[in-house]
């Protein structure tokens, strides 16, 4: 893909997003802009019904602007067919859902392999890879594990594993903490700043947690469909480094 966009690997430029018609019309997104730097740690918050969950569903190429601009390294999203979007999803995108989406029936080794498989690659290939991304997350030896044997905890590591398993540029996380205890979310939160910080992978997260959120470097909250605050976190928390509160991540 081009480069045009400089140092951008995302842009967002004036994008709205309409549901409906007449008297049902929902403006979920009224003139979005925004821009990620490649290797940020991005947390997006705010109230229900603000529009981040629509945002993230867009940048994660899953729904469509009504109007406005995405660009991804460069390339107009919003110009894209759906194959095309589907090709960009597999090749630079990882997701990791607050429900954790793991197939039940199905061991966390062919779990981690789904996106692989979508690609075409050989089984030896899928395979490799899939036990890579699982003893990156600490599930090393539980690959035989289907999800009613694992953890909560466990589980999101698996669809952690699953999100970084092609190696994406970005990982786009969905309240990835919502349905854990504290300590398992914090569990959580280490990873995905290990995944940020030691491999340079670009991390969206929509968070209602402000403890959540302030292991995030950058913190952007949305209000009535509109980006209400954008700023730098000033303390953001490190793995393994004492704990400073994030005062700018108090807001949810």
């Amino acid at each position: 893909m081009s480069t045009a966009a400089g140092l951008f690997l995302i842009r967002l430029r004036g994008v709205t997003k309409v549901y409906g018609s007449g008297q049902a019309r929902l403006m979920a997104l009224a003139g979005v802009d925004l821009d990620v730097v490649a290797g940020e740690f991005v947390a997006i918050m705010g109230p229900s019904g603000s529009g981040k969950s629509t945002a993230m569903n867009i940048l994660g190429c899953l729904d469509t602007p009504s109007s406005g601009q995405y660009l991804f390294q460069g390339a107009h999203v919003e110009t894209l067919s759906r194959d095309q979007r589907a090709r960009l999803r597999r090749r630079y995108l990882g997701f990791v859902f607050q429900g954790f989406n793991l197939l039940a029936r199905t061991s966390a080794q062919e779990n981690v392999e789904l996106p692989l498989l979508y690609r075409g690659e050989t089984a030896a290939k899928r395979h490799a890879a899939a036990a890579r991304a699982l003893q990156s997350v600490g599930l090393g030896g539980w690959e035989d594990h289907t999800p009613a044997e694992l953890s909560g905890g466990q589980q999101q590591r698996v669809a952690i594993a699953r999100a970084i398993v092609t190696e994406p540029a970005v990982v786009l996380a969905d309240e990835p903490t919502g349905n854990l205890d504290t300590q398992r979310s914090r569990e959580i939160m280490v990873l995905l700043s290990g995944l940020n910080l030691d491999h340079g992978i670009t991390v969206l997260m929509v968070t209602h947690e402000p403890d959540m959120a302030a292991y995030a470097r950058r913190l952007v909250r949305f209000v009535d469909g509109r980006i209400d605050s954008d700023a730098a976190n000033p303390h953001p928390v490190v793995p393994g480094e004492p704990t400073v509160p994030a005062a700018t991540a108090g807001a949810t």
